[in-house]
């Protein structure tokens, strides 16, 4: 049996955070962030609003979608880099929220494609026959590990998130019809969270070095990221003996419109299979495709029959793609 998506939701903090707004708190200016970006705002979570309020939001909002009795649920995957806390998962406080008391479930952390990690697992859990509704969510609050003095991070994120239903489909030819995941933990230097792990737990040194804010070196993480989702773009859809030109829709991760650019021409799409709205939200790590998703339902990007590829790139380094047939 396949897996489907039965329903989506996405949550974005209502506080919009403008270019010109960065202008006045580091050095760079909306024209530098639009080009090298293609950012214009994205969105900050308000003081005390956290990943698991966020998710909550979600997880409820894809009960009503998918008409599902909180009690139905069999488990909840949240991907996310930026939980509440170390431990409990952000999983577990969404689950005690929801009143979803017969589910289990975990936080998983892939960065950027923490989601195509999380959504390939639960559908393999689908598909087992052992679970019925599986609840999978991408959500960051990134402006908790961002230094705001450091133009090179800071123009890149925001906050948000987004999730699906995955259930048994109705029709067999709907679903999940194929992934690629893949991960190569020597591009970890590049991309990363230093501190408030066992090898730099909190202290006040960890603090004064800003070890506990994101940092990147752009032009590797740019390389890898362009040649990463192409190739196993390309390698999916010739796995299926699938042209590019019968993808109806291709939601790449938000990173960097010259990334999303640059794998789509790679994999041979043209602007209109291509979903992007970056310029909205900037990059929310595991938010960028579930947001990706739901606006595309909503907007009519997304039919019964249509072939979506998803695929992502991100710290780890880590990256995936996968191949669903639209449809319940």
């Amino acid at each position: 049996m396949r897996a489907a998506i039965t329903a989506t939701s996405r949550y974005l903090p209502d506080h919009i955070m403008t270019n010109f707004e960065l202008e006045k708190m580091v050095d760079t200016s909306d024209e530098w962030i639009k080009t090298r970006t293609g950012i214009t705002e994205r969105r900050v979570v308000h003081k005390g609003q956290t990943t698991a309020d966020m998710s909550t939001s979600i997880a409820k909002e894809l009960l009503q979608r998918s008409n599902t009795d909180p009690e139905e649920v069999d488990v909840i995957i949240i991907a996310t880099v930026t939980p509440d806390m170390a431990t409990p998962a952000t999983a577990a406080l969404v689950q005690d929220r929801i009143g979803a008391i017969k589910a289990w479930g975990f936080d998983l952390s892939g960065a950027c494609t923490g989601f195509i990690y999380a959504l390939d697992t639960a559908t393999r859990m689908i598909e087992s026959g052992k679970y019925k509704k599986a609840m999978v969510i991408g959500v960051d609050t990134m402006s908790s590990v961002l230094d705001y003095s450091d133009r090179n991070t800071c123009v890149l994120f925001g906050d948000g998130g987004g999730g699906v239903m995955l259930e048994r489909a109705a029709h067999k030819e709907h679903g999940v019809l194929d992934s690629i995941l893949r991960i190569d933990g020597s591009g970890g230097d590049y991309l990363k969270i230093p501190g408030g792990g066992s090898l730099h737990p909190a202290s006040h040194d960890t603090v004064d070095k800003r070890l506990h804010y994101i940092t990147q070196d752009g032009r590797v993480v740019f390389k890898f990221a362009v040649k990463g989702m192409a190739d196993v773009s390309a390698q999916i859809l010739e796995n299926n003996d699938i042209a590019s030109s019968a993808v109806d829709l291709y939601i790449p991760h938000q990173a960097n419109k010259r990334i999303i650019d640059g794998a789509a021409e790679r994999c041979g799409f043209n602007e209109d299979q291509v979903f992007i709205n970056i310029d909205r939200y900037g990059n929310t790590t595991a938010g960028t495709i579930p947001i990706c998703i739901d606006e595309a339902v909503e907007f009519g990007r997304l039919k019964d029959g249509n072939l979506l590829l998803l695929a992502a790139f991100g710290a780890g380094f880590t990256w995936g793609s996968m191949l669903i047939r639209w449809g319940k």
